[in-house]
């Protein structure tokens, strides 16, 4: 239900624009109506008998909620309401004859010290919206080239700015520096042609001079422009800030009008500040007043200082005048720092010869022009003002000293939440406006506290007050020599005052009054409550401690918060029993020997359980350490591992007895006697291990050679299984093999017998 409420209340904020940003912290009550007012979330309540006999008056001051729990009837209840009013809320619209981009444009607040309060702003980029461009030329010598330059760009300025909107106007100022040495030479020669060389031509030296006041007429700014001649001075930097200063604050002579007001600033080098006029024997501190002669100069240049930053900031703010410094490459680092010390200026780099000087204009315009600043003005002490920004595509910014949203295009909306929260009362209704930097459009905002009580009540020699006093806003004013809620109290010796009073009823300086169980009439406490008593209700004879829902157990009676126990009980509440009886074991002994006997319970020592810690219960783990200290020192210095002697004794047993744990290399067992209360640990070194690793390494190898004995016979025996059934084969074979003696006609014996013919022939012949 708490989510839906709280939903609710933002739709309604969403819807409505304004409110109170959050809930009222608690009251922190206050002794009078008007400090009471002056607490966030307080109220006041005026009804007569609404206090108790004795009751401060600082009870009459509480939230709404919580008077009107306590009976305070609602017309008696002072709780003024802060809010928000419209006074003049007229909607955004581009009409070029009466355009609005700031809404809404009055508005009236009310205040609670430490309330809160929010409404919503919203500016619109109107489409066409006039522009005044007051082109701020400096005319020193280096600027030669420049000026021949600017004779021609006047028309070429005004189409550039006509593309933005209908309604633009131009006009030309010009400045040197101040005439007075170090910075003009003062030979007369060189007062009258300020030029390096005599082969030039120049005008005197000037601080500012305005040459034409803002015109639609791009001829004329020609013209005048035409004749206008190059200067020249000692020194680099120049009268920058003497120029600027008058181009803001002569409006008239300028010619501003409440439209987009735009100066731009020409120079090839840097600029005099505040201070820097000592140098010429100038004291005086610029006082940021118009000060131009009947043709347009600077008259009191030589009288008052340059401008500081921080005035000419002011002033060109003041004036809703947005700044252009068109400058040269190498004074650019000095100039972007001058700008991020004056809102809504911007730097552009100008060529030599100031021929991109009209694409630089129009580039800065769209710049500045897009970047929208929201700021208060003339805000009384005692307000402290916030901003919220909700930008375009989803950019919301957090709570900021301003407003700001960049690249904001042409009909597009931005919204702002401003936060009020008033710190002290204001002394009667005070204004301050909001406003865009460097737009003529406002929003006047006035504020009232609400610090007072109208009460209507006041009333000499009331009733209410015992006829002694005044009554107003439901309290008593008394009369000299008269004191308390209703002026029924004489005053006597010391009591001179309400507070001398009451500080009787108070033991101490910081304890409330009669113990806050009392009241407290004519410097005496009258206690409230049954049981209550003592000069400041300080005793309380049913708070003492109960036990079994008796007070002090029923053994004994209560006295000032404290119980006085009866007979052989003992204790805060007299539960505690002298008696034993219900300590004695089955052994006729208190507690066994195992504990001690408290308030007639056996408080039994660690391992021995309840209720007559007879026995034992320990885990093994309880004396591991115990042990192992015992086995290692032979009982001695065991003292932290077991405890004292007189808990637990330990005491090497032999073999034959029965041990029930086993820790590393100890064997225990826990018991205990009765005899003496204590608790005994026997132990016992371990039996000698078997080498465990000689019987695995031994076992290994004996494995080892076991399993390959085995594979050789199995080997052996499956080879001669082999062996034998080939032998078998060959024989089966061999049985069935038939042999027949038959020629193989293919056969040829291996002899071959050859003849010899010549030997036929000599056994033929005769050989005698």
């Amino acid at each position: 239900m708490n989510e839906v409420w709280v939903l609710a209340a933002i739709l309604l904020h969403a819807v409505g624009g304004t409110g109170t940003a959050g809930p009222a912290r608690g009251c922190q009550s206050q002794a009078s109506c008007k400090e009471c007012l002056r607490s966030p979330g307080c109220g006041w309540c005026m009804q007569k008998g609404f206090l108790k006999s004795g009751e401060p008056n600082e009870r009459r001051c509480d939230t709404a909620q919580a008077l009107e729990e306590r009976n305070c009837g609602r017309e008696h209840l002072i709780n003024p309401q802060p809010g928000v009013e419209e006074m003049k809320n007229v909607d955004l619209r581009s009409d070029s004859e009466n355009v609005v981009q700031l809404q809404p444009q009055s508005l009236h607040l009310k205040l609670r010290i430490g309330v809160p309060e929010t409404f919503e702003v919203w500016f619109k980029r109107a489409e066409g919206y006039p522009i005044d461009l007051y082109y701020l030329m400096d005319l020193s010598y280096s600027m030669k080239d420049d000026l021949e330059k600017i004779k021609h760009l006047g028309e070429d300025i005004l189409k550039a700015l006509k593309k933005v909107t209908k309604k633009v106007r131009i006009g030309f100022g010009s400045f040197v520096d101040k005439v007075a040495s170090p910075y003009v030479s003062q030979v007369k020669l060189k007062l009258a042609n300020p030029c390096p060389s005599r082969m030039d031509s120049c005008q005197p030296a000037f601080s500012f001079h305005n040459v034409l006041r803002l015109t639609e007429d791009a001829a004329e700014f020609k013209t005048r422009v035409s004749r206008q001649r190059i200067s020249g001075n000692l020194d680099s930097p120049e009268a920058g800030f003497d120029a600027m200063m008058q181009a803001a604050v002569c409006q008239e002579a300028i010619g501003w009008a409440n439209v987009t007001r735009i100066l731009v600033y020409t120079s090839d080098d840097t600029f005099h500040m505040a201070g820097d006029g000592r140098l010429a024997g100038i004291y005086l501190p610029n006082e940021g007043k118009c000060h131009l002669s009947a043709d347009g100069y600077y008259n009191r240049a030589t009288e008052y200082d340059y401008p500081s930053i921080g005035r000419l900031s002011r002033a060109l703010s003041a004036n809703n005048i947005q700044l252009i410094f068109a400058v040269t490459e190498r004074s650019v680092p000095s100039y972007q720092a001058l700008s991020k010390l004056i809102p809504k200026s911007v730097v552009g780099v100008l060529e030599a010869d100031s021929s991109n000087v009209v694409q630089l204009i129009s580039d800065a315009y769209g710049n500045l022009s897009s970047t929208i600043l929201l700021e208060h003005q003339r805000a009384p002490a005692g307000l402290d003002i916030s901003y919220r920004s909700k930008c375009s595509h989803g950019v919301h910014r957090p709570w900021q000293r301003n407003g700001e949203c960049s690249n904001v295009r042409i009909n597009e909306q931005v919204d702002f939440t401003v936060k009020v929260t008033a710190t002290s009362c204001l002394p009667g209704v005070e204004e301050f406006v909001i406003k865009p930097q460097g737009i003529g459009e406002e929003l006047r905002v006035t504020v009232e506290t609400l610090c007072d009580c109208n009460c209507g009540d006041s009333k000499n020699h009331s009733a209410h007050c015992s006829g002694n006093g005044t009554l107003s806003c439901g309290t008593c004013s008394c009369e000299e020599g008269q004191l308390g809620q209703h002026c029924e109290c004489e005053r006597q010796g010391d009591a001179v005052t309400v507070a001398a009073m009451e500080a009787q009823c108070r033991q101490t300086n910081e304890s409330q009054l009669c113990s806050g169980q009392g009241s407290c009439q004519c410097g005496r406490c009258l206690c409230q409550e049954a049981g209550r008593r003592g000069q400041f209700c300080e005793c309380d004879d049913n708070s003492c401690p109960r036990h079994n829902n008796q007070l002090c157990a029923g053994h004994g009676s209560c006295n000032c918060s404290k119980c006085i126990c009866h007979g052989s009980y003992t204790g805060d509440d007299c539960s505690c029993s002298g008696q034993t009886d219900k300590c004695v074991g089955k052994d006729g002994r208190v507690c066994s020997q195992h504990g001690r006997c408290e308030c007639n319970q056996c408080v039994c020592n660690k391992h021995f359980l309840p209720s007559d810690c007879s026995e034992l219960r320990v885990s093994c783990q309880d004396f591991q350490k115990c042990a192992l200290c015992a086995l290692s020192h032979h009982s001695q210095n065991c003292s932290l591992e077991c405890g004292t002697e007189d808990v637990v004794k330990t005491e090497r047993a032999d073999d034959q007895r029965e041990f029930t744990c086993q820790y590393a290399q100890v064997r225990y067992t826990v018991d205990s006697k009765t005899d003496d209360g204590r608790i005994w640990v026997y132990y016992a070194d371990l039996p000698e291990p078997i080498d465990l690793t000689m019987v695995a390494v031994g076992g290994s190898i004996v494995g080892i050679i076991l399993i390959g004995i085995a594979i050789i016979i199995v080997y052996r025996l499956l080879l001669e299984l082999y062996y034998r059934r080939e032998y078998h084969t060959f024989i089966d074979e061999q049985k069935r093999a038939q042999w027949n003696v038959d020629r193989n006609p293919l056969f040829q014996g291996a002899t071959t017998t050859v003849f010899n013919p010549m030997h036929t022939k000599e056994l033929d012949c005769d050989c005698d």
